[in-house]
């Protein structure tokens, strides 16, 4: 989730390369656990990818999914998690600095091919950019997970029921009242048109003063109202339910579908199509209650997101033993 354009500039290519350098995840991975179901039926020994990732806990647990998924089936790995954000993450794809990542397909359809109408199916939102971003980008789309990780707005669950806050149309005629409470949201979204520049006009309201912070510090504080009283939030983040928190309804649907996809170079994926076959069970079992246990284990638990990733994998049997 980031603003980029699906065209990309050369002096942003230099950029993504700059944050790729200075990541410190560039080495690449130990051993993963041998066996399990996808080397059953796939070897990709040979084969070297370079995975990247964005800088938040869902997508460094993606990441880290992605690698010990390659590694299981003898593919050489080298681990380029926390890249940045999106448009370094996209950046850094484009340019070849990483073979492969994890991407919304919201993101894509509006941030990358400059779409302005979100499609409200998902498979259809799939195979719309897959289409477009391998004949426009060379980028393939691998597959679509059942979780989608939309943006969202929360409250404090006491604090709703106070206010009758049930809806974004409840928070916009709230906030147009002049009433106090504080909106919190995340740097990408300030500017992004998926983000609030388009929640306002679809809403007609104006957020005054919205309060910048941190992705990961706006759970805690929307749990005290008197920080946030208004908090944006990723729908499958599993500190919704730990800090009972309320989402709000998007009642007129103004966010797209965030189903995600790994997103492969053409060159690299074209090297082994095989590739697609690893990811295929991985992509199915990713649904939104199993997306945001993964994402508690590393926000609420402090898992580091490669255990959280392998246990999870092992215990389906995907890969051998963690």
């Amino acid at each position: 989730m980031g603003s980029t354009r699906s065209r990309l500039g050369v002096a942003l290519v230099g950029a993504a390369t700059m944050v790729l350098a200075g990541c410190g995840g560039l080495s690449s991975t130990g051993p993963a656990a041998e066996g399990g179901g996808l080397a059953e039926g796939v070897s990709l020994q040979g084969q070297t990818y370079a995975v990247g990732g964005k800088d938040f806990d869902e997508q460094l647990v993606l990441c880290q999914v992605a690698i010990a998924a390659l590694e299981s089936v003898k593919a050489t790995v080298t681990d380029r998690c926390n890249v940045g954000g999106t448009e370094a993450t996209r950046n850094a794809l484009v340019a070849g600095d990483i073979d492969l990542y994890w991407e919304y397909n919201g993101t894509a359809w509006i941030t990358f091919l400059k779409e302005t109408t979100p499609i409200a199916d998902e498979e259809e939102q799939y195979t719309a950019v897959k289409e477009r971003d391998l004949a426009e980008n060379q980028i393939e789309w691998v597959g679509r997970t059942p979780f989608n990780n939309t943006y969202a707005f929360a409250v404090k669950e006491e604090k709703a029921a106070e206010l009758n806050l049930t809806t974004l149309s409840d928070m916009a005629a709230y906030v147009k009242s002049g009433q106090p409470g504080t909106v919190c949201i995340e740097t990408e979204y300030s500017s992004r048109d998926d983000g609030l520049p388009g929640l306002q006009t679809a809403y007609d309201f104006q957020v005054p003063a919205p309060q910048v912070l941190a992705t990961g510090v706006i759970y805690q504080a929307t749990a005290d109202p008197a920080q946030c009283l208004f908090g944006e939030v990723f729908t499958t983040d599993g500190r919704i339910a730990e800090l009972g928190l309320r989402v709000l309804t998007d009642d007129k649907k103004f966010h797209p579908n965030y189903n995600a996809s790994l997103t492969v170079r053409k060159e690299a994926f074209d090297r082994n199509p095989a590739i697609a076959q690893v990811f295929e069970p991985i992509t199915a079992a990713l649904d939104d209650e199993t997306m945001s246990e993964l994402n508690r284990q590393v926000s609420q638990d402090g898992l580091p997101p490669r255990e959280v990733a392998r246990t999870w994998l092992s215990e389906k049997g995907l890969i051998g033993p963690a």
